[in-house]
């Protein structure tokens, strides 16, 4: 009886595990950065292609949004350009543990 019972629970998790890979993956960008964000990119971690998702400018001390990443994965690198011209790379983004990013201020 354990062995059934234990065969349908693994059939059971990996069936919720491949549907959860094609749904679509969103985060929420929260700004406490002093500067607005006016450009963000999206690329499967790791892979350097990064390709830029339509955003209004996401204020900065508490503006957000909530940005489509991806259909596949859950892991995932953001690039962010600021209103003074610097940019930040948030690597490794999980976004099946979390989805809210809350981006900092930049160091000085």
């Amino acid at each position: 009886m354990h062995t059934r019972t234990f065969a349908l629970l693994c059939l059971m998790s990996a069936t919720s595990a491949a549907q959860a890979a094609d749904q679509p993956r969103y985060l929420t960008v929260l700004n406490r950065a002093h500067d607005s964000i006016l450009r963000l990119e999206v690329a499967e971690a790791g892979s350097g292609t990064f390709e830029a998702r339509p955003i209004d400018r996401i204020e900065g001390g508490g503006g957000s949004t909530t940005v489509r990443l991806g259909n596949n994965g859950c892991r995932f690198d953001l690039r962010l350009a600021f209103r003074n011209g610097r940019d930040a790379i948030y690597r490794e983004v999980d976004v099946c543990r979390g989805d809210v990013l809350v981006v900092q201020p930049l160091p000085s």
